[in-house]
């Protein structure tokens, strides 16, 4: 399947420093990704993350939108929704979505954005010749 195939690249992109700032885990069904229990009592034993995930990775806008719906329903989680890949922040938020959660989908579309325009500061910085130095 190429979901596991990609978490487990993902994975060892993360051991080998290329990937920072958390701990990768995965493929993990869903039980077993908000579960400890589950995931012990189904024999899976998690290699990197022994607490509920903060963030997931979706292949598809179908799974992307299940996840955080229920995540919200099951295990009484926030959510912030954002397509990545595209040149502008893109909000993915339900009709469902709390205040809270629209909120939090704003924000982080705002650090995206913010991320990308440094990204794009430091590369046409990089590419004019220092005339001091």
């Amino acid at each position: 399947m190429p979901a596991t195939l990609d978490a487990a690249a993902l994975c060892k992109m993360a051991e080998r420093g290329q990937i920072t700032g958390g701990l990768l885990d995965g493929p993990l069904a869903f039980d077993n990704a908000i579960s400890t229990e589950a995931a012990q009592d189904q024999g899976h034993r998690r290699r990197r993350s022994p607490a509920i995930p903060t963030s997931c990775s979706c292949r598809t806008s179908r799974r992307a939108t299940c996840w955080p719906s229920s995540s919200r329903f099951l295990a009484n989680a926030d959510s912030a929704g954002l397509v990545l890949g595209a040149r502008v922040p893109i909000i993915l938020t339900s009709r469902a979505d709390s205040v809270r959660s629209r909120i939090a989908s704003c924000a982080v579309a705002l650090l995206a954005a913010h991320a990308r325009r440094q990204q794009l500061q430091a590369t046409a910085g990089s590419d004019r010749s220092d005339p001091h130095g």
